[in-house]
C-alpha cells in the first residue's frame, strides 16, 4: 500500500516503520508539530488543502485539531480513511459518518485484535450479568493526557449501547450507596504501561472479570495495518473493527 500517515508522533513513527518493513511505502506525513514538521516528508495541514491523491489510504493518529483538515482531504481527494483518533467531538464524528457515504471510512479507539474481541463478546456477557454492579478500571502510563480512556469508553458503550447507566468516573466522599444503574470507571495512571482495560461484574458471593494487557504499541499498529489492507478494498461505508475482524 500507499500510506499517507496523519500525525507523526510515537505512533505514526511506528507505523511508518512497519509499513516500510512490509514493504510498504509513506509518500507523505502530515503533521501540526513544527518539531515533526522539519522531518522527512513530513507537511503542515494547510498543504492538504492543494496536495492532491498521494495515497491509498489515510491513516490518522493525530488529534481532534488536525480532523476537520484531514477529513476535507480525504472527501476531496476520494482516499480511504482509517483513524484512531480520540476525543474527537460530536460533530466531527457526524462529518465522519457522512464522509462513509461517498469513501470507506473506520474509525477505532483501540485497534488491538485482543481488545475488539472483548468489545465484541461484552455484550452477551452484560445481558446475561446486567443485574450486577459493572465496573471498568484502565491503566495507563504517565503521560496519558484524557481520562478515562478512549478504549474504557469504548468497552463502557458496548456494556450500555443506549446509555441506560450513569458513568461514574471515580468516587470521592460521602457518594452514598451504589445504584444498580451505574458503570464505575477508574483511571491508573504509572510508570510505562502501554494500557490495560478491565471489566469486573460483581454478583452475590462472585465476581466475573475480564482483563486486557497490552505490552507494547505494536499490536495497535498491527490491528490498524492490518484493517488499512481490508479497508482499501470496501466499498464506500462506514466500519469498525468488528467488521473486519468479524466480516
Amino acid at each position: 500500500m500507499k500510506v499517507l500517515i496523519a500525525g507523526y508522533g510515537r505512533m505514526g513513527q511506528l507505523i511508518e516503520q512497519t509499513l516500510i518493513e512490509a514493504g510498504d511505502t509513506v509518500p507523505m506525513k502530515v503533521d501540526k508539530d513544527e518539531i515533526a514538521a522539519k522531518k522527512i516528508n513530513v507537511i503542515p495541514p494547510s498543504r492538504l488543502e492543494t496536495l492532491g491523491k498521494v495515497a491509498d489510504v489515510i491513516m490518522d493518529f493525530s488529534n481532534p485539531s488536525l480532523t476537520d483538515d484531514i477529513i476535507d482531504y480525504a472527501r476531496r481527494t476520494g482516499t480511504p480513511l482509517l483513524s484512531g483518533t480520540t476525543n474527537m467531538t460530536a460533530e466531527q464524528h457526524e462529518a465522519f459518518a457522512r464522509l462513509g457515504k461517498d469513501i470507506p471510512v473506520i474509525w477505532a479507539s483501540n485497534y488491538s485484535f485482543g481488545i475488539n474481541v472483548f468489545k465484541h463478546i461484552l455484550p452477551e456477557i452484560a445481558k446475561v450479568l446486567k443485574d450486577w454492579d459493572i465496573e471498568i478500571t484502565e491503566t495507563h502510563h504517565n503521560k496519558k493526557v484524557d481520562a478515562p480512556s478512549g478504549t474504557a469508553k469504548t468497552l463502557a458503550d458496548a456494556i450500555d449501547p443506549d446509555g441506560e447507566y450513569t458513568r461514574v468516573c471515580g468516587r470521592k466522599g460521602n457518594c452514598g450507596a451504589r445504584t444498580k444503574k451505574e458503570i464505575g470507571m477508574h483511571a491508573l495512571r504509572g510508570g510505562t504501561v502501554v494500557g490495560e482495560h478491565k471489566v469486573d461484574f460483581f454478583g452475590n458471593d462472585e465476581v466475573f472479570e475480564i482483563t486486557h494487557k497490552a505490552s507494547s504499541r505494536q499490536i495497535l499498529v498491527d490491528g490498524a495495518i492490518a484493517a488499512a489492507r481490508k479497508l482499501v478494498i470496501k466499498q464506500a461505508g462506514c466500519y469498525t473493527m468488528e467488521d473486519i475482524l468479524f466480516d
